[in-house]
C-alpha cells in the first residue's frame, strides 16, 4: 500500500500548527486515513557573540537562537485528498516536502 508523506519545517510554529490543521481537515472531508502531525526534534541554532565591536571593555555577549520547528503527517493515497493537499496554501517561510512512501 502506497501513502503520501508529508513533510513541515518552519521557524514559526504557529504557520506549521495552521498548516496541519488544514491538512487534517483534508482528511477528515475527503475520508482518508491520517497519522500525525507527528512532532520531530526541534533544531535550535545558536550563535554567541561579543557586544563590543573591538576587544576592549566588559566581555559581555549576546546570543541569538534559531529554532527550526518540524512536523510529519502520513496520509493515506487517494488522488482527490492528494490534488487537494497540493493546493494547500503555503505560508511565507513554510517549507513543504511531500513524498510517496510504500508500505
Amino acid at each position: 500500500m502506497q501513502r503520501a508523506r508529508v513533510k513541515l519545517a518552519s521557524t514559526d510554529i504557529n504557520k506549521i500548527n495552521d498548516t496541519c490543521e488544514y491538512i487534517k481537515g483534508i482528511a477528515d472531508k475527503t475520508g482518508v486515513v491520517i497519522k500525525g502531525p507527528i512532532p520531530l526534534p526541534t533544531k535550535k541554532l545558536k550563535v554567541t557573540t561579543r557586544k563590543s565591536p573591538c576587544g576592549d571593555g566588559t566581555a559581555t555577549w549576546e546570543r541569538y537562537e534559531m529554532r527550526v520547528h518540524k512536523r510529519l503527517i502520513d496520509l493515506g493515497v487517494d488522488e482527490r485528498a492528494l490534488r487537494l493537499v497540493m493546493r494547500v496554501p503555503i505560508p511565507e517561510g513554510l517549507n513543504i516536502e511531500i513524498e510517496m512512501v510504500d508500505e
